[in-house]
C-alpha cells in the first residue's frame, strides 16, 4: 500500500519546470520541499530579505494549503539565507508569522549561493495530530 501523496500542482504554487514535488505528505507528516521568493510562472522575484522572506513563507504556507495541513501543523522550519547580518530581519519576520507559544523549531544557517541568486530559501516539516 502506498501511504504518499506528492504535491507537485496546485492553487498558487510555483510552476517548476525543475523535477521535484513541492511536498511529500506520508501518513500524517508533510514534508515542504524548499520554498523560494519566486511567482507562480516559477521566475525568481527579487527584493529585500524581508520581501523575499515573505514571498518565500507565503509559497511554504501554500504548498502546506495544497497539501490540505496548515501553518499551525508546522512543527520544524529550516532557513538557509545568503548573509548573517540579515538574522535580525528574518528573525523579525520570524516572529510576525509564529506566536511565541507555537514556534516551531527551527535551523538557520547562511548558504554560499541560492537558487536565482535568491536571499532566503524556506524549507519544514508539518504534522497533523491523528484523530
Amino acid at each position: 500500500m502506498n501511504n504518499k501523496r506528492y504535491i507537485t500542482k496546485g492553487e498558487g504554487l510555483p510552476n517548476w519546470s525543475n523535477p521535484i514535488s513541492h511536498a511529500v505528505v506520508v501518513n500524517n507528516m508533510c514534508f515542504v520541499s524548499g520554498q523560494l521568493s519566486v511567482n507562480n510562472e516559477g521566475e525568481y522575484v527579487p527584493g529585500t530579505i524581508l520581501e523575499e522572506g515573505n514571498k518565500a513563507f507565503s509559497n511554504f504556507f501554500a504548498v502546506l494549503r495544497s497539501a490540505k495541513f496548515d501553518k499551525d501543523d508546522v512543527v520544524f522550519i529550516d532557513i538557509a539565507f545568503n548573509d548573517l547580518n540579515d538574522l535580525p530581519e528574518i528573525n523579525k519576520l520570524y516572529m510576525e508569522l509564529f506566536p511565541e507559544n507555537a514556534r516551531p523549531a527551527r535551523t538557520i544557517y547562511q548558504a554560499e549561493a541560492l537558487p536565482f541568486g535568491g536571499k532566503i530559501k524556506i524549507t519544514g516539516t508539518a504534522v497533523k495530530e491523528l484523530v
